[in-house]
């Protein structure tokens, strides 16, 4: 088979298509012809070395995918060859087959495409954990959410509006504003061009956002926790920008408010029975239409360097993904 290798630490160009044996399942394990695979953030980082998971090189980077049962090793008994599953890696998907525990596979839903699939868990799960249940969002209340043209935070917006809250979408440019508001959002900032928090404080009525969701840190994310409401929840999800903030803790007495930290793959492991029954919720509002991602690109494997370079560039809106079919 072939997979997209990091022999090296470095940029996406040092990844290179290489033959490699095909995988065999160990006990409890489930191999994956795969068909799609979603393209994340934390793949430019690892590639780099600069995330909190460090494999031994080499590998191909990758976090999700989806794609069809092939073997299955002992002891499995919940899954079979031919099911139509997603799957969670960390890394490995960029690759024609996928070996993984099968506690770590999902079956698709009828009607649900495999780019869809590989587009969907880790953004979405990632989203659905931060508002639901870290950030407790409830209908009525504001969301704010930063970066919000991106995967994680289209996924944001669809969540805050299905859970019945008004959500604000703060993003760079108009062109990516437009695509918040075709994704649900009431209301949105350009932070580019806009003063962050006058804008809020006329958006809400000087009150300010009663959650706030942040996969992006660095410059914004102090006038951001400045404007939050009174008990109000800052969710910590990630620091795309690529600097982390440092937030005064006085902020916090201030406002009554919560700063509250999002680590979704941690939380997988931990509490399986309530990632089992996120998925399932999930699933159910995407039957009804409620949620589905926003796929803006798509790539073969043998491409799938460039996929990573546009993510890392900022080129990307909602999701992208690589299909195992597709050509150059």
């Amino acid at each position: 088979m072939k997979a997209l290798l990091c022999k090296q630490y470095g940029l996406p160009d040092t990844l290179s298509l290489t033959d490699v044996a095909d995988p065999q399942p160990g006990k409890g394990e489930v191999v994956v012809d795969v068909q799609a695979a979603g393209v994340n953030f934390p793949d430019v980082l690892i590639i780099q070395n600069k995330y909190q998971f460090k494999p031994e090189l080499p590998f191909a980077p990758g976090g999700e995918m989806a794609g069809v049962i092939s073997a299955v090793g002992d002891g499995v008994t919940d899954r079979k060859v031919g099911d139509r599953v997603l799957g969670l890696t960390t890394y490995g998907s960029f690759a024609e087959k996928v070996a993984l525990p099968a506690a770590r596979s999902v079956p698709i839903p009828e009607g649900v495409g495999f780019d869809t699939a590989a587009a969907f868990l880790l953004t979405y799960a990632t989203s659905w954990h931060a508002l639901k249940d870290r950030g407790a969002l409830q209908a009525g209340e504001t969301l704010l959410v930063l970066g919000a043209a991106g995967g994680v935070g289209l996924s944001a917006i669809q969540i805050g509006k299905a859970l019945g809250a008004r959500v604000i979408a703060a993003a760079s440019t108009d062109e990516k504003l437009a695509i918040c508001r075709a994704n649900g959002a009431d209301e949105t900032i350009n932070y580019s061009t806009e003063d962050l928090r006058e804008r809020l404080k006329a958006l809400t009525d000087g009150k300010g956002p009663d959650v706030i969701y942040d996969p992006v840190g660095g410059d914004y994310a102090e006038p951001a926790f400045r404007s939050i409401a009174w008990r109000g929840r800052y969710l910590v999800i990630g620091f795309a920008n690529g600097e982390i903030p440092r937030l005064p803790l006085n902020l916090a007495l201030l406002k009554g408010a919560a700063i509250i930290g999002v680590f979704w793959g941690n939380y997988t492991a931990r509490e399986p029975a309530h990632f089992a029954k996120d998925v399932e919720d999930m699933f159910a509002l995407v039957r009804e239409g409620k949620l589905k991602p926003h796929i803006s690109g798509r790539y073969p494997l043998a491409e799938g360097a460039r996929a990573l370079e546009d993510m890392m560039n900022r080129k990307v809106t909602g999701k992208v993904v690589i299909e195992m079919g597709a050509k150059a």
